[in-house]
């Protein structure tokens, strides 16, 4: 069994493999808040997420991966807290735009969905109205019309 020093050394290899193996694309699929998710990093890379913060190799080696990923736009650019109660004008939180363009795909989608159901319901309700008049025709007389 590997001792804990052992175990460290071992983590911030299979990370840097990680990173190695990742393209842009790939880094802006793991982007949540503005940093990459610890969560699924951890899970790619087979360690424990408290890895991530205990570990100061990896720490430092995912704080400069973060930093690279900015410089090239992969990342937001970090935006400092604003104090409560104090807003700047015109600061409007704006949507990653995998994601924008994830909801844009979405509510396509949908709009096409209710479009088609509305059509259906309204073929539907005229098919409704026709066999109301046959079945109040049969509960009057008891038999069918011709």
């Amino acid at each position: 069994m590997a001792n804990g020093q052992q175990l460290a050394e071992e983590y911030v290899l299979r990370f840097a493999t990680w990173a190695a193996s990742k393209t842009d694309d790939d880094f802006r699929n793991l982007v949540t808040r503005g940093v990459l998710s610890r969560t699924e990093i951890a899970a790619e890379c087979g360690f424990a997420k408290s890895a991530l913060a205990q570990n100061p190799r990896i720490r430092k080696a995912l704080k400069d991966l973060e930093d690279s990923l900015r410089e090239r736009h992969v990342l937001p650019p970090v935006v400092e807290p604003v104090e409560s109660g104090t807003e700047v004008p015109g600061q409007v939180r704006r949507a990653e735009p995998v994601r924008a363009a994830q909801d844009a795909e979405r509510l396509s989608r949908l709009e096409q969905e209710n479009a088609s159901l509305r059509a259906e319901n309204a073929e539907l309700k005229q098919l409704l109205a026709r066999y109301s008049v046959l079945h109040e025709v049969l509960a009057e007389t008891g038999r069918l019309p011709r």
